[in-house]
């Protein structure tokens, strides 16, 4: 589809990821909502590109509904493009030591990153149904979620992290399949190593180590270059219920 003059919605759009992605669908002529669990942080953004913020903790049904319909009030009407960027980091083993379980680690992990994408993914098909088709394809919308390389390649002390992100991957192609009917793509991003909030911090040699581990370009990857790709996506009817890597040909260590 064209982006300039379509509505679009992207969660965790507060920083990093989601915000690039934000600007990006912006300036292509979108008009965006960004939610974000930190509401100044989705003004801040909201403001910079004349966009709507809605405030959310994905993990609860009951908030991302309100968001959403705060989201298509403020846009007014239904985003044809939703992407969902919302999700935490989780480092914890499967049993610690003395024994120790983390059954909260993986709740937690899984309620955000997963369940949290399953919400907007379902509010955001139901309203995108009831859209007029743009084109000749009946196509109506696309939503795009954010999975990881952890997917495929999970380290050690990633269990819930890459359990996560490996659901929002194998949502795919069922949820393309069941949304075809109603003219809606689903895309997953699998992206690798990022320059992230997290990233900026760290010793110099520690950054050096993980570039280290990254074949071409050997560097982090920059947040406009998933933009870029969210891009891509919006505008290519043809992909549709696949999982696209994002890595520089990395894959990851697993010590």
């Amino acid at each position: 589809m064209e982006i300039s003059g379509q509505n679009a919605l992207v969660t965790g759009g507060g920083s990093g990821l989601g915000a690039a992605t934000a600007r990006r669908l912006a300036s292509l002529g979108a008009k965006v909502a960004v939610l974000d669990y930190n509401l100044e942080a989705a003004q801040a953004v909201a403001d910079e590109i004349g966009g709507v913020a809605v405030q959310a903790d994905v993990s609860k049904s009951a908030d991302v509904e309100a968001a959403f319909n705060a989201a298509v009030e403020g846009l007014g009407s239904a985003p044809r493009i939703v992407v969902s960027c919302a999700g935490i980091g989780s480092a914890a083993r499967i049993v610690g030591r003395e024994g120790k379980l983390s059954f909260d680690v993986f709740e937690k992990t899984i309620a955000v990153n997963l369940m949290g994408t399953y919400y907007i993914m379902s509010y955001a098909a139901r309203a995108m149904a009831d859209l007029e088709a743009l084109n000749a394809d009946g196509e109506r919308g696309v939503i795009i979620n954010t999975s990881s390389v952890a997917w495929q390649d999970g380290q050690f002390g990633q269990g819930a992290y890459a359990a996560s992100k490996a659901g929002v991957a194998s949502l795919c192609l069922p949820a393309a399949h069941e949304f075809a009917r109603s003219g809606i793509r689903v895309m997953a991003i699998a992206p690798g190593l990022f320059e992230t909030a997290m990233t900026e911090t760290l010793p110099d040699d520690v950054r050096a180590a993980i570039i280290s581990n990254i074949p071409f370009p050997s560097r982090l990857g920059h947040a406009n270059e998933y933009a870029k790709l969210v891009e891509a996506i919006a505008t290519n009817p043809m992909l549709n219920g696949t999982t696209i890597r994002l890595d520089a040909a990395v894959r990851l260590p697993q010590r």
